[in-house]
C-alpha cells in the first residue's frame, strides 16, 4: 500500500453537480456531529459505503457505529459515501465527476480502504455501480496496487460467494472491534510499503473472521463477536441528517442475539451469543444521544426486545427522564406473552400510534414448525389488553410459503386478522384497524430451512388471490393487506443461496441497468431474468433449488452455526410437519 494523492472535488461538486440534482441535501455533507479530518495528514483513510440512498444509509445503526469507531482511532479517517439516485448518477457520468465522499468531497479511489455494508442481496448492483462511479475497477483481479482495498461486511458477508470476485476481503460477524484490529494491521502495512497480496495473506492468516477470496476457503471462517457488549463502543453524538431519514430517532441497542430460534431467521442463528447492556448504561447512552441530537423519540433496538430481562425497569427509567421533555419511547415488535404483562406499564410512556406483532404464521402448528410456538389464546389476550389500554391499530406480519403450509393456513391469515379486529367490539363497540404485511418465504443461508426450496411463483400468486378473495367475502374493509413483490423474493432466494457463478449474472444485470432493486420504481425483473439466461441459468430453478444434507453448501465456510446443529433443527421441523 502506497500513500495516495488526495484531490478535492469541492469546486466541481458545488458548480457542476449540486445545482443539477433533485435532492442536493443528500450529497452536501456538513451535518451536525459530522467528523471531518485532514485526509493527507492521516495514516489510513477509509470510505464507508452504503449501497442505498442517503435517507436509508443514515438510518443504519451499524454504519454509525463503524464511522465513530474508526474516527476515534488515532491516525484513521472515515468518511461516508452513499449510492447516488439515478438523476445524480446521470449528472456524475455526463460531467465526468467521480463518486465522492460527503465530508471532504474526495473521490472513492482516493481512499486506502473502501468498505461496503452488505445488508441485502438486492443491493449488489449498487455496489458495482458505486465502484465504477468512483473510478475503481469492479473486479478485484483487475485492480492494481494503487487501487483501494475493497472490503465487505454486514449480514450478507456470511453468504458472499456471489460477490466474492468483486471484493478483496470480507469481515464476518460484528464489526466494531474487528475493523479497529484490521486498521491497525493496515496502518503498519502501509508504513512498511507491503504489497496488497502480502497484506491479504497476512489478514487471512491472522484473523479467522476474515474471508479473503483470493486465498480461498480451505479453512472454515468464524464470525467476529464483541464479548463485552456492555462497554462496546457506541456513538453518543450521531450525525443529524439534513434530509429526512427513514428513522429519525435516538437508537439504542439494548441486547445482541436472540434466545428464540425461528427456523427461517438468519440473524437469530448467526448473531450469537446473547448479550445484554445494563439499564444504567442504556440510560446513559440515550441521554447523551438525545442531548447531542434533539430527537424526540428513543428507540430500543434488538432482535427480541421482549427478552431483555429488565425491560420494565428500563422503560420506567426512560419514562422518568424523558416524559417531561416530551420524548417518546419506541419499542419494536414484542412477543405477546411479555407484551401482555408490560402493557399497563408501557401505556404512559410509549406513544400509542399502533402496535406491531410478528405472528409469522396463522396456525399454531405452522408456528411450531418454524419454532415460534405462540398460542392463539395468548395472542387474543394480548390484543384485547392492548385495546383496553388505548391502542386502536395493529400491524401484523405474516409469512407465506413456509414448510408444511396448507392453503387453509393461508386463508386463516385473513380469518385471524378479522377476529383480532372484531375483538375491539368487546371494549368500545368499534372495530380495530389492522394492517397486515405479507412476505413470501425466502430460504436463507445458515438457517435450518436453508436446505429447502422456495415455493413456485404461481403458489404465491394463488395465495395472494386467496387472501384478497377471503377479505372480500368477509367484507373486511378494516383490514389492509400489503404484499411483498413476488419477483423480488424469487431473486432474493436465487442470489442469497447462490455460488460464484452468480457474479457474472450480477455484473450483467448491472451493465443492463439494474439499480436500486429494493425500490419499486427502479426494480426490473426482466433485466435479471435475461442476465441469468445469458449464462444458462434459470432464476426460478435456483430459487426453488433444494440442497441435499450431505451437499457442500456455498456458504458453509462463512461463519454461522455448525451444519449438524441446523440439520437437527430441520429434522425436528419435518417431524412436526408429518405428525
Amino acid at each position: 500500500m502506497s500513500k495516495k494523492e488526495v484531490i478535492s472535488l469541492n469546486q466541481k461538486v458545488e458548480r457542476e453537480f449540486l445545482p443539477f440534482v433533485r435532492r442536493p441535501g443528500r450529497y452536501i455533507g456538513g451535518e451536525t456531529n459530522q467528523i471531518k479530518k485532514d485526509l493527507p495528514q492521516c495514516e489510513l483513510t477509509v470510505a464507508l459505503c452504503f449501497p442505498d440512498v442517503y435517507e436509508v444509509a443514515m438510518s443504519h445503526t451499524g454504519l454509525g457505529i463503524l464511522y465513530d469507531c474508526l474516527n476515534i482511532t488515532e491516525g484513521v479517517a472515515a468518511e461516508r459515501v452513499f449510492a447516488p439516485w439515478p438523476d445524480a448518477e446521470k449528472v456524475l457520468r455526463e460531467k465526468n465527476i467521480p463518486l465522492f465522499s460527503l465530508e471532504n468531497r474526495v473521490s472513492l479511489s482516493s481512499f486506502d480502504v473502501v468498505g461496503f455494508s452488505l445488508t441485502n442481496e438486492l443491493c449488489y448492483t449498487n455496489v458495482l455501480n458505486m465502484l465504477d462511479l468512483g473510478g475503481i475497477k469492479i473486479r478485484s483481479r483487475d485492480r492494481d496496487e494503487d487501487a483501494p482495498l475493497v472490503i465487505g461486511g454486514g449480514g450478507m458477508a456470511n453468504c458472499c460467494e456471489p460477490m466474492a470476485v468483486f471484493f478483496d476481503l470480507f469481515v464476518l460477524g460484528e464489526g466494531e472491534e474487528a475493523v479497529v484490529e484490521l486498521t491497525d494491521l493496515l496502518k503498519a502495512a502501509k508504513i512498511a510499503g507491503a504489497a496488497k497480496k502480502e497484506i491479504l495473506a497476512e489478514i487471512a492468516e491472522k484473523f479467522d473472521w476474515a474471508y479473503v477470496p483470493s486465498v480461498g476457503s480451505k479453512t472454515r471462517r468464524h464470525n467476529a463477536v464483541v464479548e463485552d457488549f456492555e462497554d462496546a463502543h457506541v456513538p453518543t453524538a450521531p450525525i443529524v441528517p439534513f434530509v429526512q431519514a427513514v428513522h429519525e430517532r435516538v437508537s439504542v441497542e439494548i441486547m445482541r442475539g436472540c434466545p428464540g430460534r425461528c427456523r427461517f431467521c438468519q440473524a437469530s442463528f448467526c448473531r450469537r451469543p446473547i448479550r445484554y447492556r445494563s439499564v444504567g448504561r442504556i440510560l446513559e447512552i440515550a441521554k447523551a444521544c438525545y442531548h447531542s441530537t434533539g430527537y424526540d423519540t428513543v428507540s430500543l433496538l434488538s432482535l427480541s426486545s421482549a427478552d431483555y430481562p429488565d425491560l420494565e425497569e428500563l422503560v420506567a427509567g426512560l419514562h422518568e427522564y424523558f416524559h417531561n421533555r416530551h420524548v417518546g419511547i419506541s419499542l419494536p415488535s414484542l412477543r405477546v406473552d411479555r407484551q401482555l404483562k408490560l402493557l399497563p406499564e408501557l401505556v404512559t410512556s410509549v406513544r400509542k400510534g399502533g402496535l406491531t406483532i410478528a405472528v409469522e404464521a396463522a396456525s399454531e402448528k405452522l408456528r411450531r414448525i418454524v419454532n415460534k410456538p405462540l398460542k392463539d389464546e395468548d395472542l387474543f389476550a394480548a390484543v384485547e389488553a392492548a385495546y383496553r389500554a388505548g391502542w386502536q391499530k395493529f400491524k401484523l406480519y405474516f409469512m407465506v410459503g413456509l414448510p408444511g403450509e396448507t392453503l387453509d393456513d393461508v386463508r386463516r391469515i385473513v380469518q385471524l386478522s378479522y377476529e383480532l379486529a372484531k375483538l375491539r367490539k368487546k371494549i368500545d363497540n368499534k372495530t380495530g384497524q389492522i394492517n397486515v404485511a405479507v412476505n413470501w418465504f425466502v430460504p436463507k443461508p445458515h438457517t435450518p430451512f436453508g436446505w429447502l426450496g422456495q415455493k413456485p411463483k404461481e403458489y404465491f400468486e394463488q395465495a395472494r388471490k386467496i387472501i384478497l378473495d377471503e377479505k372480500y367475502s368477509l367484507r373486511a374493509k378494516f383490514l389492509q393487506f400489503k404484499f411483498h413483490d413476488i419477483n423480488r423474493s424469487v431473486l432474493e432466494s436465487a442470489i442469497g443461496r447462490g455460488d460464484g457463478r452468480l457474479s457474472d449474472v450480477i455484473e450483467a444485470a448491472w451493465q443492463a441497468g439494474a439499480r436500486f432493486d429494493l425500490w419499486d420504481e427502479c426494480f426490473d425483473f426482466d433485466i435479471w431474468r435475461h442476465a441469468f439466461g445469458k449464462f444458462g441459468l434459470d432464476v426460478d430453478e435456483l430459487a426453488q433449488r433444494e440442497f441435499a444434507a450431505e451437499e457442500i453448501l456455498p456458504w458453509e465456510h462463512l461463519g454461522g452455526p455448525e451444519k449438524d446443529y441446523l440439520l437437527d433443527h430441520l429434522e425436528k421441523a419435518r417431524a412436526i410437519i408429518s405428525s
